[in-house]
């Protein structure tokens, strides 16, 4: 029987933790972990679904946050605000916004010190997706060292810095993206595949060898569902580990976000000297 590989059990055991750092933050050194999340004034209710998400989770754990809306020029002082603001631990833009192609010169403005998603070009964090990939496969004791593994897609939130953590570390990687030559033979020779192209169903079952791990990172909108990369018929298989079509990357990658804003209040507290 297939295992699935839900990031929902590990996340509630960080989030205990979490709450605990939270607490002591407030109690012992009176400081309110807070962080910013700037989205498009057109974000749609997939992007508002997930800023709900994570609105729920910090008021789980005592974190404040504020939303602030605006159009895609606005954005730039809304990062400035809280790049100087001292009370803010943790800034992030929302994304898509409104025109994708400037993403990577918005996301560079906010403080690598704050950039709790790890996206800027000199942002302290990894990337919280790659981070809760990474987690994910830890937590279920997956070794990689001695794994082929496949990424599918390279792109800013996840295949480009899991390709850079895990290449750090030694890790065969390979990268397949559209201009791969015999996609088909590199997938399926691969023991691990991670999934993050944000293509519906792109990953077919006749893509995957019995006893392969595999991370759906993709997210895209059809109808308003958010959906994988996954095809179900992949899903149906008893000889293959996957990640449920909810529960699996997300919970992690919301985790890990807080968990990087807790690190900010922490610090903060340290420089202090309390």
């Amino acid at each position: 029987m297939a295992k699935e590989l839900s990031g929902i059990e590990l996340a509630g055991y960080i989030k205990e933790r979490q709450a605990k750092q939270v607490r002591m933050l407030r109690q012992a050194y009176g400081v309110i972990p807070r962080l910013v999340i700037i989205k498009s004034v057109m974000a749609g209710e997939v992007i508002n679904t997930y800023v709900r998400m994570k609105m729920r989770y910090a008021a789980d754990i005592l974190i404040e946050v504020t939303v602030v809306e605006c159009s895609q020029e606005e954005m730039i002082q809304a990062i400035r605000d809280a790049n100087n603001d001292p009370l803010v631990h943790g800034i992030v833009v929302q994304l898509p916004i409104d025109r994708p192609e400037q993403t990577d010169e918005i996301v560079s403005l906010i403080d690598p010190h704050k950039d709790v998603d790890g996206l800027g070009p000199k942002a302290e964090f990894v990337s919280a997706t790659a981070e809760a990939i990474d987690w994910l496969l830890a937590g279920y004791n997956i070794e990689l060292s001695d794994k082929h593994i496949a990424l599918i897609g390279h792109g800013k939130l996840v295949g480009r810095p899991l390709d850079m953590l895990w290449r750090s570390r030694g890790y065969d990687v390979t990268v397949i993206n559209s201009d791969s030559l015999d996609q088909k033979k590199l997938l399926r020779r691969s023991n691990v595949v991670v999934a993050a192209t944000g293509v519906p169903r792109i990953l077919t079952t006749d893509m995957v060898s019995a006893g392969t791990i595999i991370i759906d990172a993709g997210t895209a909108s059809e109808s308003g569902v958010i959906v994988g990369d996954v095809d179900p018929e992949l899903r149906n298989r008893t000889d293959i580990d996957i990640t449920p079509e909810k529960g699996g990357v997300g919970p992690l990658t919301i985790v890990l976000m807080f968990d990087h804003v807790i690190r900010v209040a922490l610090a903060q507290v340290a420089a202090r000297g309390d």
